[in-house]
């Protein structure tokens, strides 16, 4: 039966989206201080620089540089400005931010899913994925937004696995970056292919392109 087919789907689908899982999403990442020297140094330097904090060279190295980012970062979010990342500063940065590998990610789902709109119904799929790795109702990783079973077509019909182009990867970078075409959107649909009536009852905010974003 065709629904038997998408459960499995659906079912090999989540199976690689654990299998894929960064060490720094599987695991706690370590405590972070002047000194330093490791891998999740590396990623917060990229996940910092991301986000406009950091403009050095990506060493892995926890150096007087990255500490005055870290600390600017801190105060922007309320956090106390110690230049130590713990658990609640990694926690902040997570849910803002995205590593290396969910980059590529979020490029393949904008390629996948919007490779035919304007630049900016492009940037507004990857903002709807950032604003769902900020709310509560969703997964908390970029890797568990996008291969959330049904959250998106494109990773349910093998599109998603396609190579993004650079204008894809633009466009992720200006949505971490905190550019949002959908003032907030947290789903999107395109009206003349749709057929969900839950989706329909969604609250709209705007029309980009050929797809309608809504809360």
């Amino acid at each position: 039966m065709w629904w038997m087919k998408k459960t499995l789907t659906t079912l090999l689908l989540a199976i690689l989206a654990i299998a894929i899982v960064t060490p720094n999403e599987a695991f706690a990442a370590t405590q972070l201080k002047q000194g330093s020297v490791n891998g999740d140094v590396w990623d917060l330097q990229y996940r910092l620089q991301m986000l406009g904090y950091y403009d050095e060279k990506l060493d892995g190295v926890y150096g007087s540089d990255t500490i005055h980012a870290v600390k600017q970062f801190q105060r922007n979010y309320g956090l106390p400005a110690d230049g130590i990342v713990g658990n609640n500063t990694w926690r902040t940065l997570k849910r803002v931010s995205v590593n290396q590998k969910e980059m590529q990610l979020l490029a393949q789902l904008v390629y996948a899913e919007a490779r035919g709109e304007t630049y900016e119904g492009q940037v507004a799929v990857a903002a709807v994925a950032m604003n769902r790795l900020r709310a509560s109702d969703f997964p908390n990783t970029i890797n568990g937004v996008i291969f959330e079973p049904y959250a998106f077509t494109a990773v349910d019909d093998g599109q998603f696995w396609m190579t993004p182009n650079k204008t894809a990867y633009r466009a992720a970078w200006d949505a971490v970056r905190g550019w949002d075409p959908t003032n907030g959107a947290l789903y999107y649909f395109n009206p003349d292919t749709a057929t969900s009536d839950w989706i329909w009852s969604r609250p709209q905010i705007k029309q980009i392109g050929k797809h309608i974003f809504a809360r």
